[in-house]
């Protein structure tokens, strides 16, 4: 046990009228919302990086955390996961998630650094003995070191890329003992800042047969979970391959994996790419390829990726509108990729940051479930849509050709009016439930 966390209780739920800024108000893990637990719909994790490893520092500033476990020793690393699971307790979240870097310290060199993960892997899955904890998904940090500063699959160096290859499969055997349900592949620095020294099509071929080997080596050990990949639009390079939800698609039916990749979709990365988060999720569902979320907020005046903890219900609340209406998450969860403001020093501010986004989660998921359940989104859609359900609609699709079709028109006389798409209509809709 360490003291950094003091007094601080197991939070609990004591519903809508609680003025107790270190218990639940919505997030209450046992309510029954359509058949399944709120804590089963949900499936919260704690991101160890932000959570632990994050300094306080921002474009214009350094360190303004002054955590007692920063520094490059084992037995520091040893204390951050102390520190992590007292928190995990005290919030009773049922996953976790890492990057190699998150929990161990740099090596002098690859097999250093490989013998340190494999110590922290070791001293987590005994942490994880006495916690009902589990691991959400686990990832490799390929864009913070110096060497990874041009891409890591899509390095022109081969060595870098050698390394980097070296480094997933370390993790994906990290991922794989601890039980982990996920893997995840997030390309910080896939991409490229100018087109004058790169050559597109060699680098996202060499990321194709990157994730290629990644696949591989997951059914040769066995790892039933889900691979994951992250899309993210830009900073730091100019412009990243894996852009958004459409972009990652296309890059997966090109390499051939769009059966055996999912994505991890992030409420930030959205705002950067000029999207909202339910565009982002409704198109990887609509692809077949919804995986994980990672839920944050962007400050819609910064124009980067402040990773700040969710608070605008309306946002969530449809972000699960359409989860619920896919079926939930199988493998997947509500990862909370989010650090408290730099101004936030104190450790019940960590706790008190997890709590109100675990709390708007709560609200959005109640919200979206009612939404569902009232069935007048679907209603509309359904009416919007009706007329493709005729005969002569269903046989455009199915049997007629360009010549029948404009034969038909002429024929019929065929001259539609336009009709009211009642958007808002459907937005005061919305703001019923939220």
């Amino acid at each position: 046990m360490t003291d950094f966390f003091g007094d601080i209780p197991q939070i609990k739920y004591e519903g809508a009228d609680s003025t107790n800024p270190l218990a639940f108000r919505h997030y209450n893990p046992d309510e029954i919302i359509m058949g399944k637990r709120m804590e089963d719909h949900l499936r919260f994790a704690v991101a160890y990086w932000h959570s632990f490893a994050w300094p306080g520092g921002d474009p214009f500033g350094g360190e303004t955390f002054q955590r007692p476990w920063f520094g490059d020793t084992m037995e520091l690393a040893k204390m951050k996961a102390d520190v992590a699971f007292e928190m995990f307790n005290i919030l009773d979240v049922p996953f976790y998630c890492f990057h190699d870097a998150d929990m161990r310290p740099e090596g002098a060199n690859f097999a250093e650094s490989k013998r340190n993960l494999e110590e922290m892997v070791d001293y987590l899955a005994l942490k994880m003995e006495s916690s009902r904890t589990e691991l959400l998904w686990g990832t490799a940090n390929l864009f913070s070191n110096r060497r990874f500063m041009s891409g890591a699959s899509t390095n022109p160096d081969p060595d870098v890329f050698a390394y980097s290859a070296a480094t997933v499969k370390t993790c994906i055997d990290a991922t794989h003992k601890l039980g982990g349900q996920n893997y995840v592949l997030w390309g910080g620095r896939e991409g490229y800042e100018t087109l004058l020294n790169t050559d597109m099509g060699t680098e996202l071929d060499h990321m194709g047969r990157f994730l290629n080997m990644v696949v591989e080596y997951k059914h040769k050990i066995g790892f039933k979970g889900a691979i994951l990949v992250e899309p993210k639009p830009q900073e730091p390079s100019k412009h990243q391959y894996d852009f958004d939800a459409a972009t990652c698609y296309s890059f997966l039916q090109k390499y051939g994996l769009e059966n055996e990749v999912q994505l991890n979709l992030e409420q930030g990365h959205a705002i950067l790419a000029g999207h909202s988060f339910e565009h982002e999720i409704a198109t990887a569902i609509a692809m077949g390829a919804f995986g994980s979320i990672d839920m944050n907020r962007n400050d819609y005046q910064s124009g980067w990726d402040t990773d700040q903890f969710p608070n605008n219900t309306p946002e969530v609340a449809l972000a699960y509108y359409h989860i619920l209406k896919a079926g939930g998450f199988d493998k997947g969860g509500t990862n909370f990729d989010a650090k408290l403001r730099r101004q936030s020093l104190d450790p019940v501010d960590l706790i008190a940051a997890h709590v109100g986004g675990m709390d708007i989660c709560a609200r959005g998921l109640k919200a979206a479930a009612a939404m569902v359940e009232d069935g007048g989104l679907e209603d509309a859609l359904n009416e919007r849509y009706a007329g493709w359900q005729t005969k002569s609609a269903t046989d455009m699709l199915t049997a007629e050709t360009l010549d029948d079709i404009a034969a038909r028109v002429l024929k019929e006389n065929i001259n539609p009016e336009p009709r009211s798409g009642r958007q808002e209509i459907l937005e005061n809709y919305v703001n019923r439930f939220v």
